[in-house]
């Protein structure tokens, strides 16, 4: 699952830039994230139904959105590969409890993070998103400390459509649990960093490390904000850029 974050993140193309996007784009757009997984819980844990009504809205949102990831929305898409996330669902519902199953469900959720990552940061001056992405991963630790989150993601895990189909709203591999926040917030990080391609992987590889060693911490506690690494990653590189640009500007200065 750590690997499978990372790769959300190693994924987006570059945001289009197209000119009818150009009058939606704004900074109010960084409040999505934390508006995402505040509103979500606290809906959850107040209107009936609607974790009943999260689920069948990822088993539609999904596999579209999976869809337009493997078609157009990441490093090398190509339009006839849409259709792969056909036979993906379709494992996903009929071995929805073997490992397989999981992971091609799993694997649904993180394409579809993919193209919605992308689509924000379309919209989205790219400061403000990670601004946004710290913010996420505040509300989201907030909520684990405080034991506010618990009881939703518990509900929302159990939420299941009729017939059988798969449940996409939570991703479940094995023993292994990580919700679809964790996964979001992943796509966000990867397309703002997509306009270079090497930042963008420094920053996947740099989510799984700082995931693996911070995953150390359930040797003591039970339960983990997942945004966490992320919101570490956003940090770290930030803090990497300001040092190479004064390193960089340092010898300029002596000369002069």
């Amino acid at each position: 699952m750590l690997a499978l974050q990372a790769g959300v993140v190693a994924a987006p193309r570059e945001p289009p830039r197209w000119r009818w996007l150009a009058r939606l784009h704004g900074p109010a757009w960084a409040l999505v994230p934390i508006a995402s997984i505040v509103i979500v819980v606290f809906a959850i844990r107040y209107v009936s139904d609607t974790a009943t009504g999260l689920t069948y809205l990822a088993l539609i949102a999904v596999p579209l959105l999976a869809a337009v990831a493997l078609g157009w929305a990441m490093r090398g898409s190509r339009p006839w590969a849409a259709l792969l996330a056909i036979p993906l669902f379709v494992l996903a519902w009929v071995t929805p409890h073997s490992l397989v199953g999981e992971g091609s469900a799993a694997l649904l959720s993180a394409l579809s993070c993919v193209t919605l990552g992308v689509l924000l940061a379309a919209v989205t001056p790219a400061g403000w998103l990670k601004v946004g992405i710290l913010l996420m991963a505040g509300a989201d630790t907030w909520l684990v400390v405080s034991d506010l989150l618990q009881a939703p993601n518990a509900t929302l895990v159990a939420a299941h459509p009729a017939g059988g189909l798969p449940r996409l709203q939570s991703e479940i591999f094995g023993t292994v649990s990580m919700g679809y926040g964790d996964l979001f917030v992943a796509g966000v990080l990867g397309a703002v960093l997509a306009r270079d391609v090497r930042l963008q992987r420094t920053a996947a590889l740099l989510t799984f490390a700082i995931a693996a060693v911070f995953d150390l911490l359930f040797f003591v506690v039970s339960e983990l904000p997942a945004t966490v690494p992320v919101a570490l990653t956003v940090i770290v590189m930030e803090l990497y850029g300001r040092y190479e640009v004064r390193s960089r500007g340092a010898p300029a200065m002596s000369k002069t």
